[in-house]
């Protein structure tokens, strides 16, 4: 697991849906629903939307949070934040079958017992501030990160690290020099004035630094 993750984030001019296609257009193969006010019914119609942009870009479709529904929509896996079902309730929830867990951490003590939960990778962050989130965890930074890696590493984890929040493109280098994976990615490209194209510009950034790093 690496390179770009778009979550999707709905705006005055785009939907959930249109956003999350610019995005699989622009290159992304990641793509999370993140559709925190609405109801089941009208999630799992959106969802049943990007099940089928995602199967024709061959990208993996992740649920914010809703465990109870990835069977249902044919999701790859679900995403759980700090207040959201635990790791190990949700691979018990998805017995044998083998879904991808995503998990949030803003600190080493959270990643470490996310990732010994069971957890596939870990969402990081925010970077900075961010309007696309409520209720913003501390600020990370790139001091964040490496102390984040760190303490993996000196356990002995290994475990896809993506950094987010509020990340934009000048910001790609710096925060793969820290060790992470990957960049989730949100605003920067629902507010761009091409969100295909900002998207594609990022998606070929992550990937010459990922060489860059990893060489």
């Amino acid at each position: 697991m690496k390179g770009m993750y778009f979550i999707s984030h709905a705006t005055a001019r785009l939907s959930h849906l249109q956003g999350m296609e610019a995005a699989l257009k622009g290159g992304c193969r990641w793509i999370q629903l993140r559709m925190k006010d609405a109801d089941d019914e009208s999630y799992c119609r959106t969802a049943t939307e990007v099940r089928m942009l995602c199967d024709h870009y061959r990208a993996r479709l992740i649920l914010d949070d809703r465990a109870h529904l990835v069977k249902k929509t044919h999701a790859d896996g679900v995403h759980l934040g700090s207040m959201d079902m635990p790791v190990a309730e949700a691979r018990r929830l998805f017995g044998e079958e083998r879904y991808i867990i995503g998990a949030t951490a803003n600190t080493t003590e959270q990643a470490i017992a996310a990732a010994q939960a069971g957890a596939d990778y870990l969402g990081c962050g925010p970077f900075r501030f961010t309007t696309t989130k409520a209720k913003l965890a501390p600020i990370l930074g790139l001091e964040g990160y490496r102390r984040i890696i760190t303490g993996l590493r000196k356990r002995g984890i290994a475990i896809p690290v993506f950094a987010i929040g509020g990340i934009r493109e000048g910001d790609i280098s710096e925060i793969f020099s820290t060790g992470v994976q990957g960049i989730a990615v949100s605003g920067a490209v629902t507010g761009a004035k091409n969100p295909a194209e900002a998207m594609r510009i990022m998606v070929e950034r992550c990937a010459e630094q990922w060489d860059k790093f990893t060489e």
